[in-house]
């Protein structure tokens, strides 16, 4: 067996390394970070083959010009951090001067961070209304056993953290839809709120809105003021679905006649949407099995799969 020129061996150590599982975020990302890294491996056996590592020059896996950029980390510091309920957070990140992340409405951006050695990868919704100058903030649920969350839990202010981006979204267009029916579980809150935001910002937008927020408890429920505020407008709606709430006395009065107790199920799905205004267009967003629910309890109700768009 011949050994391995030392040329040879410089080439390997530049060849790029493939993915592991858990750097990709599942979210179908433009790029996916297998994309990227095809496009690395083909630049690489293009330099090899023609001898000439000037060709890998143009390789850059993170930047520091706080320019969100979907191909490569941007390097974005920590505001503040506040504790919205037992295991959810909303971070404030800085973006340089008066600038913006100029996202579309309900896009999504990937996280890296690398925990025990293992490096990892999760998309996460900015609530911030996508023209926020200065600043965006991002909803983060912490889980006990997470991966991510171990990482995310150790940040304070002033830590450095990566961000890609930006990915998918919702193509809205103001007064496109009658009604939009927004089912949402959690922290599939998120992508909503900035629909929500251009929505009451635009005087000339006059879409209808019914926001149904699935919690588990009244006390689980992020962003109650930010909720409260957009609720006075008068073509917003917000119900509250609260699976382990048995009763609605001991909820404040201004929630007891928009909350249901226990799951959102057929008949509840019904309902609501017999009280929508328009036909609406729906937009869903939570676990994967809230997503297949809902989808199903939608079709059982008469509304076709292409008057529904999933996060």
């Amino acid at each position: 067996l011949q050994a391995m020129s030392g040329n040879e061996q410089d080439w390997l150590a530049l060849r790029p390394q493939e993915p592991s599982p858990s750097q990709c975020c599942g979210s179908g990302c433009k790029p996916c970070i297998y994309d990227v890294y095809e496009k690395e491996l083909a630049q690489w056996e293009r330099a090899k083959a023609m001898q000439d590592k000037s060709l890998l020059m143009g390789k850059k896996e993170q930047s520091n010009n706080s320019e969100l950029n979907p191909d490569t980390f941007t390097a974005f510091s920590v505001s503040s951090v506040e504790q919205l309920t037992e295991d959810t957070y909303q971070y404030k990140f800085e973006l340089p001067g008066n600038s913006s992340l100029r996202l579309g409405l309900g896009q999504h951006i990937v996280l890296r961070g690398v925990v025990n050695g293992l490096e990892v990868q999760r998309a996460y919704t900015p609530i911030s209304p996508g023209n926020a100058e200065g600043y965006f903030n991002v909803l983060i649920k912490c889980y006990e056993a997470g991966l991510m969350s171990q990482y995310i839990k150790t940040w304070k202010r002033g830590d450095v953290v990566f961000w890609r981006g930006p990915f998918g979204g919702f193509p809205y267009r103001p007064n496109k839809h009658g009604e939009l029916l927004m089912l949402a579980s959690g922290t599939g809150l998120a992508p909503m709120i900035p629909i929500l935001q251009s929505i009451t910002d635009d005087e000339e937008d006059e879409t209808f809105v019914t926001l149904v927020g699935c919690f588990p408890t009244f006390d689980k429920i992020y962003l109650k003021p930010l909720l409260q505020d957009l609720a006075r407008f008068w073509n917003i709606r917000i119900f509250y679905v609260l699976s382990q709430e048995t009763s609605l006395e001991q909820l404040p009065w201004s929630y007891q006649e928009n909350t249901y107790t226990g799951r959102l199920n057929e008949d509840l799905m019904k309902t609501i949407i017999n009280s929508c205004r328009r036909k609406p267009f729906v937009l869903i967003c939570g676990s994967s099995a809230f997503n297949e629910d809902m989808s199903r309890y939608l079709k059982a109700a008469g509304i076709e799969e292409n008057s529904c768009f999933v996060f």
